[in-house]
């Protein structure tokens, strides 16, 4: 079928007839946006006219996503449609006769940008500007800079209504949902044909908030990324059997097509064990409660929850036309998770369970393929995959199996009690660098967005409530410069070079002591890597005639085997320091006025009143069934007025895993104990002594969670809560065994089985809110107070300064545990200084010890609302809510440290720049945040050009040469400059 000159297919055809026969409205311009659902091509398309008075239509598409099921019978049937829109031409040409009889004056411009795909699957951006008069004729034409125009996209002498008609056409006709063909070879990753490098990031979708979702993706695009990668979280899925929840943060389908609107591939790890550092490690506790299962072996009731679980998901997927091979956007697929870390304990069974998997997996049919990490030489067609810090010398068993790393760790997570961890920017490049030297095709960063740890889901246990895991975008979903910069560069030079890594032969040559050159070549040309894989020395090299600088612990690539293009240690990307502001829309914390009220535990710790009992001690995930963190264990004992234990000093002696533990005796509390940092078995023994009276006494504990273990072989039956035996001692002899007394047990608390947080709930409780006197360092208690949302749209955070322990919830929604009492080991930081040489562990550059662990915590701007907000803490070891106060987090200084010849560009986002601080070029010293002249930097006044050329302006780029700021009186020549960001004024 042809229309204006342009074949399109039924389904293009039927696309527009869609469009057209739907109502229009009146509207001063003509807009259409269309996003192709194959993935492949986005489209949007905008006409005005230079007369405002011309009505015309105004259509707008996004998101289409559509199946056709019959074919169009006659084009007449496409043009019936499109006359639907000719009332409005009239108008048009009716308009122009009653002001002068013609439509000459009336001019069209037109803006198109087109998302492409080349024959790689590679996205490029193509924008173009033209104007049209009534004839049709071009009156001018300009393309974006860097991009390219279409001439077939600009017809010379159409009419007006053909003008119109025919840009809509424009609008679907690029590319339209074909499947992609997803295979491999021993290189690399081939789509369609093409091989490829993949450069993927990890992103949760419930450690953020669905409105935070496209930005973050964008940031990891515009970052040079090609894929998403996630985990599917079956806990929060089917937090109870048979009983889905897809809203919200968990809509699964609403993130993927997210990333299906960017242009970026997905890489679902289903799992459906995910580790992650997430509650139980994404397995539900029911699950753990069915009678006769046993986890991640060969049993037929896991294996029937697995199978129907991971089945629902490739389900939902298969039903919106998600996976590559139906024109989708997902070209990998995980099922287990680095099972092979685990796997000897399990014997013949694990064996037996994993080839399961591989066939479980490989029947659902989703037409890409299945890949396994950290699981050697795994079950066909199963593909095997890297985790780990570095993956450079990882080799897969299979010979015809690609080298892929689908964890490469930016940072680490964060414990209760442990330091602020730090990858450097200089190591992870190097790591990712060195990987693609050695023959790597697909390179994930674990993680690229840490988030947080909404609610009850870190694992661990004892995970901080931040995730943000030192990430190229930080928990709020802000650059964390310079390491998403750096690696920005990265990747540019890594896709510039793809073709030749993906087909070329490979050769290596040893230039000195530990410094390599690998040799990347094709017919047509030539790429290169030159690695220096000593901790200490610097190297000068000779290579190709050529002489090059590369510093200890890096690499420099070529793409052209000459020219270095970039130095994994020579960073040039602007350093951000972000810094906390206060909250402009009030004067807290003086404005927050609390009210409180106390959590009554009068029924369990002076009653001992619960909900069920049983003659022994039960393990706090088979009675709690992860319904809540706090479970209490109460027992009462009769004493006769001739028992040795009157006449002496008792001691209750208590096992746990719990984490935390609080006692009470007779109605009396006696004391609290939690695990260490560092006990990685989170055990302890509580000891406190009592004094026993005739009768009656009753033993009332709390035991409270924080997240149930997520990672080893049969994680799932280490204990949680208290554990047997629970004692009491006169002496070394005379010791009496509580374990089998009748004990009984209650869930949860008071406070939160009424919904004190939920500011719709009435509560059940007869105890109201009241204003004073507002207790301090009381436990049990819970505060509630109003505040304004912070104004702009910067990250917000609260700080809980002051606090002890507890849980914080605004409007409802839970931020997460909090413990800002914890503080960090001073032990665990070293005094030298941190150096980006040498292998990375997570004990190495750490930082803030001494410090609260974690003292702010996120408040996604989608929890906010205008007006009044309401914030509501349960206080569980005792604090003082006077110090809270929300911030923003924002841009308060930027920085550049780096050589002469690099183009550097130094930005505030979207604020301007309001001050050059700091300013120097040769030898400068220091840090961003404290820079130094020396005595060998360049006469010339830096500060001064800078301030020309940069204060005042969002942003500013610049080469650093000799000629622009002088020449210092050494050989080193390096920019170092520091600017200020302004605040916002609103």
């Amino acid at each position: 079928m042809m229309l204006p000159g342009i074949s399109l297919s039924t389904a293009e055809l039927l696309s527009i007839v869609e469009i057209l026969d739907k109502p229009v409205e009146m509207n001063l311009s003509f807009e259409i946006q269309i996003f192709d659902a194959s993935m492949q091509e986005c489209d949007e398309l905008e006409l005005s006219f230079t007369d405002p008075d011309v009505p015309c239509v105004k259509v707008k598409k996004c998101g289409v996503r559509m199946v056709y099921e019959k074919d169009l019978e006659d084009i007449k049937e496409l043009h019936s449609h499109a006359t639907h829109c000719s009332p409005n031409l009239e108008d048009v040409h009716q308009h122009s006769a009653d002001n002068d009889g013609s439509i000459d004056s009336i001019v069209i411009n037109v803006t198109r940008r087109m998302w492409e795909a080349d024959s790689k699957g590679k996205f490029t951006v193509k924008k173009v500007e033209f104007s049209l008069d009534s004839e049709g004729s071009l009156v001018h034409q300009m393309c974006n800079a860097s991009y390219c125009c279409h001439s077939r996209m600009i017809e010379k002498k159409m009419n007006i209504f053909n003008i119109l008609f025919s840009s809509l056409i424009f609008s679907f006709i690029l590319f339209h949902s074909n499947a992609l063909n997803v295979t491999h070879d021993s290189r690399s990753i081939i789509i369609d044909g093409n091989h490829r490098i993949i450069l993927s990031g990890s992103i949760h979708y419930p450690r953020s908030t669905a409105p935070m979702w496209p930005d973050l993706i964008r940031k990891a695009k515009e970052g040079g990324l090609d894929a998403v990668e996630t985990y599917v979280f079956w806990n929060a899925h089917e937090p109870a059997r048979r009983q889905y929840d897809f809203s919200g943060n968990l809509d699964l389908i609403r993130f993927l097509k997210t990333i299906q609107d960017q242009g970026l591939y997905a890489i679902l790890r289903i799992g459906p064990y995910t580790c992650a550092e997430w509650n139980y490690g994404g397995f539900p506790v029911w699950l753990h409660n069915i009678p006769g299962v046993s986890l991640r072996t060969k049993n037929d009731v896991f294996m029937n929850e697995m199978k129907n679980f991971t089945t629902l998901i490739v389900d939902m997927v298969k039903k919106e036309k998600l996976f590559a091979s139906q024109g989708g956007n997902i070209i990998l697929a995980q099922v287990e998770n680095e099972y092979g870390n685990v796997m000897e304990p399990y014997g013949d069974d694990g064996k037996s369970y994993i080839n399961w998997c591989a066939q479980m997996a490989d029947s659902l049919d989703i037409g890409v393929p299945w890949i396994m990490c950290q699981q050697a030489a795994p079950p066909k067609p199963m593909l095997e995959t890297c985790n780990g810090w570095y993956c450079d010398e990882y080799k897969p068993k299979d010979p015809n199996t690609p080298k892929m790393w689908t964890e490469n760790w930016t940072g680490w997570f964060k414990s209760w009690g442990g330091a602020d961890p730090l990858r450097t920017a200089e190591d992870l490049s190097y790591s990712v660098a060195r990987f693609f030297q050695k023959g790597g095709t697909l390179q994930n960063y674990y993680m690229y967005h840490g988030g947080t740890n909404f609610g009850r889901t870190s694992g661990g246990p004892y995970i901080t409530t931040t995730y943000d895991y030192n990430a190229p975008l930080d928990e709020y979903g802000n650059l964390n410069q310079p390491k998403w910069g750096h690696l920005k560069q990265l990747h540019d030079v890594l896709h510039s070079i793809e073709y030749t890594l993906t087909n070329g032969d490979v050769r290596n040559e040893k230039l000195s002591n530990l410094v390599m050159a690998t040799i990347y070549q094709t017919k047509e040309k030539s790429s290169c890597f030159l690695s220096n894989t000593n901790t200490k020395t610097d190297a000068n090299v000779n290579f190709g005639g050529i002489n090059y600088f590369v510093p200890a612990w890096s690499i420099s690539i070529l793409p052209d085997c000459r020219e270095e293009a970039y130095n994994t240690a020579k960073v040039s990307a602007q350093t951000s320091l972000m810094v906390k502001k206060l909250n402009k829309a009030e004067d807290e914390p003086r404005s927050l006025k609390w009210t409180w009220r106390p959590e009554l535990i009068e029924s369990t710790s002076i009653q001992g009143r619960g909900d069920v009992s049983v003659n022994k001690i039960v393990d706090q995930k088979d009675m709690a069934n992860d319904a809540s963190d706090y479970l209490w264990y109460m027992t009462s004992i009769d004493v006769a007025k001739d028992d040795p234990m009157l006449n002496g000093t008792v001691t209750l002696r208590v096992n746990d895993t719990g984490h935390v533990l609080h006692a009470f005796f007779n109605g009396e509390y006696i004391g609290s104990q939690w695990s260490k940092y560092g006990d990685s078995n989170v055990t302890y023994v509580f000891e406190r002594n009592i004094k026993l009276s005739p009768g009656k006494n009753l033993i009332s504990l709390l035991s409270v969670t924080l997240g149930f273990k997520n990672y080893g072989p049969m994680f799932d039956l280490v204990g949680a809560g208290i554990t047997s035996p629970i004692e009491l001692v006169l002496s070394k002899n005379v010791i009496k065994d509580l374990s089998s007394n009748k004990w009984t047990y209650k869930v949860g608390l008071n406070g939160i089985s009424n919904k004190f947080f939920n500011t719709n709930c009435a509560s059940k409780s007869s105890s109201k809110w009241v204003s004073d006197p507002i207790p301090v360092d009381r436990n049990f208690t819970w505060y509630k107070t109003t505040f304004k949302a912070p104004l702009g749209n910067k990250p917000v955070v609260v700080d809980l300064l002051g606090l002890g322990k507890g849980m914080a919830w605004v409007n409802g929604h839970s931020l997460g545990r909090y413990w800002p009492s914890y503080i960090a080991d001073k032990n665990l930081c070293k005094t030298e200084t941190c150096d980006y040489r040498g292998r990375y562990s997570d004990s190495k550059c750490v930082s803030k010890c001494g410090e609260p662990t974690q003292r702010w915590y996120h408040v996604p701007r989608s929890f906010l609302k205008d007006g009044e907000n309401t914030l509501v803490l349960f206080e569980e070891f005792g604090g003082n809510p006077s110090y809270v106060q929300f911030q923003t987090v924002e841009i308060g200084s930027i920085c550049i440290n780096t050589h002469e010849g690099k183009e550097v560009k130094l930005s505030c986002q979207d604020r301007p720049i309001s001050k050059i601080k700091f300013a120097s070029f040769g030898s400068p010293q220091g840090v961003c945040g404290s820079f130094d002249k020396s005595e060998y930097d360049s006469e010339v006044d830096v500060l001064s050009i800078l301030e020309k050329e940069c204060v005042g302006k969002e942003s500013c780029s610049f080469k650093i040469t000799e000629e622009k700021f002088g020449k210092p009186s050494c050989e080193i020549k390096k920019l170092a400059v520091e600017a200020v960001c302004k605040d916002f004024t609103f």
